[in-house]
Formats: C-alpha cells, structure tokens, sequence
C-alpha cells in the first residue's frame, strides 16, 4: 500500500508531466499578487503606449515559454487577456517586417535593428505622452520621495 508521501509525490510528478503543474503555480502566484495590491496605490494608467509596451513583452515571453511569467504580466498590468493582433502591433511600431522575421518576436527585431543599425549618432529619444514622475532635481536633499 502506498503512504501519503509516495501518492504526493506520484501526483506531483503526473501534474508536471502535463505541464499543469506550473500553470497552478502561476495562477496562484497571479491571484495572490492580486490579493496583496495595494489598491491605493494607483498603477500607471494602460496608456496607448503601455498597451503596446506590455504587448511587445507578452509576445517575447511567450516566445520563450515564460508562459507563467506572462500570465502574471497580464494579471497585474491589466492587459486584455486576449494578445493583440501582430500585423496591428507592427502597424503601430510602423515596423515593416519579411518572412524570416515573423518567426521572432517583434522585440527581437527591434533591438537587432538598433543593434546592427549603421548609425553611430544613436537614436534621439522624445518624452513619452505618460505624465511624467519625479526627476533628480525634484528629489533634492531632504525631500522624501
């Protein structure tokens, strides 16, 4: 007759067998990041720019089987469940891509791009329409940011 600990352990085993296992992990992880929220704490508003931010991380977790990474992702962010459409998140990048580049995610590219860009200048980076937070020279001695 089998004890406790060898029925734990075959039911543990048989979970992870079928990849069940980590996704209860991560949905428990998810809800108690839920439960513990501060809720009066605001969380950046799901601007257009977060909405596409979250998304382009999304994709690269998925791509690289950090399914429950992304699940948390999802859950704190307040992501629609439901991915975006690549061909829209790549019209809104304005990123044109070939056949060999739709096998990666769009993040991929976007750093090769600016990795194997001929321009030693760099790229100019603007504000971004989030409001912004506090700079160095807000927080000064004695402020408490």
């Amino acid at each position: 007759m089998a004890t406790i600990t060898e029925l734990k352990c075959a039911v543990r085993d048989t979970l992870e067998s079928r990849g069940v296992l980590g996704q209860l992990k991560a949905r428990i992880r998810a809800e108690v990041f839920s439960a513990l929220d501060d809720q009066r704490e605001p969380r950046p508003p799901l601007s257009h720019e977060n909405l596409l931010i979250n998304e382009l991380i999304r994709e690269y977790l998925e791509f690289n089987k950090y399914k429950y990474t992304a699940s948390v992702l999802t859950a704190e962010s307040g992501q629609p469940e439901v991915p975006l459409d690549r061909q829209f998140l790549a019209s809104e990048l304005k990123v044109t891509e070939d056949a060999s580049s739709k096998s990666v995610p769009l993040l991929y590219g976007l750093v090769s791009h600016f990795l194997n860009s001929g321009d030693k200048g760099g790229v100019f980076l603007r504000g971004s329409s989030l409001p912004a937070g506090p700079t160095a020279s807000d927080i000064g001695p004695g402020s408490s940011a």
